[in-house]
């Protein structure tokens, strides 16, 4: 089971990042393209959420927390969990964005795009599950 993870600082700009990380793992998995924009709006939303509630130190510190994102490509699913962490990957409080982790709009879109949801236990975190459909390409580009 493959796994590409993804640590960044959040901030509105590499959302973009992620979610061309996120499409491109998908496509190496063998992902069809009506699942590819299912996949990169769900992924976006997780993300933007993540950043919402992201906190940044000040000019002169590193950041207090980044946004992690962890995809794992097993035989016919894709598994992305989207959350909070500090610097050394631990967990994070809710902190000032606890509002935007809270959005039932955006869990809804989330929940809808995914074949599966659910809320972690993390700060702002998300798992998102999608099932190759049959019928679509296998083939895997390495």
């Amino acid at each position: 089971m493959p796994t590409v993870t993804l640590r960044f600082s959040p901030m509105a700009e590499h959302v973009r990042t992620a979610r061309l990380v996120a499409v491109s793992v998908a496509r190496r998995a063998g992902f069809g393209e009506d699942q590819l924009d299912e996949i990169r709006i769900a992924i976006g939303e997780a993300c933007a959420r993540a950043v919402a509630g992201g906190v940044l130190a000040s000019p002169a510190g590193p950041p207090v927390s980044l946004v992690d994102m962890r995809l794992s490509d097993d035989e016919d699913r894709l598994d992305v969990t989207v959350s909070r962490c500090g610097p050394d990957g631990g967990p994070v409080p809710d902190g000032p964005g606890a509002l935007a982790s809270a959005d039932p709009l955006s869990l809804a879109l989330m929940a809808g795009m995914a074949d599966s949801s659910a809320e972690t236990s993390s700060a702002g975190g998300v798992t998102l599950s999608w099932h190759l459909q049959p019928g679509t390409s296998d083939v895997r580009a390495f």
